[in-house]
């Protein structure tokens, strides 16, 4: 149950990326199927209008200047490659799920890499034009500040899905 205060605390209750897929079906079965988001909800309409709501677990929007994307991009690919946008999945299996999603149709742009703040990041050109990075945690929860894994003091350290 939401408390009045609780709405005044956090305004947003749900990111959600709306993303157009030219192959609704091949984008599904990658995102849903072979990557595994599990299907909230899914509605068509009229001329063949379809959506496909995926449930992607916890949503956090990651603001990056120009410096740090680059920045990113040099420790994770080598060189600049990621567009304005890029959608990060956590996972518990980096190298599994890299594998995976490159059998179902991706593109590997960079193979799993330990970055310096102890994560493994792989890059990936995903259906429906989306560069996206399979991040898999390697530090311990409480190496971040909090039970979450979000970080509390050092707001210089890069960030974990990175």
């Amino acid at each position: 149950m939401t408390h009045p205060e609780d709405a005044k605390a956090r305004p947003v209750r749900q990111l959600r990326l709306v993303v157009e897929a030219d192959d609704f079906d091949a984008a599904l079965a990658f995102y849903r199927d072979a990557l595994g988001l599990p299907e909230q909800a899914a509605f068509s309409g009229d001329k063949g209008a379809r959506v496909a709501i995926l449930d992607a677990g916890r949503a956090t929007l990651e603001i990056a200047n120009p410096q740090q994307k680059r920045m990113i991009d040099d420790i994770e690919v080598g060189r600049q490659v990621a567009p304005r946008i890029r959608v990060a999945f956590e996972v518990d299996d980096g190298r599994a799920v890299t594998d995976r999603l490159v059998d179902a149709g991706a593109t590997e742009v960079a193979p799993p890499t330990v970055t310096p703040w102890q994560s493994l990041n792989s890059r990936l050109d995903a259906p429906a034009g989306l560069h996206i990075s399979v991040f898999q945690e390697l530090a311990t929860a409480d190496r971040h500040g909090e039970p979450d894994g979000s970080e509390t003091a050092d707001r210089t350290t890069p960030p974990t899905d990175s």
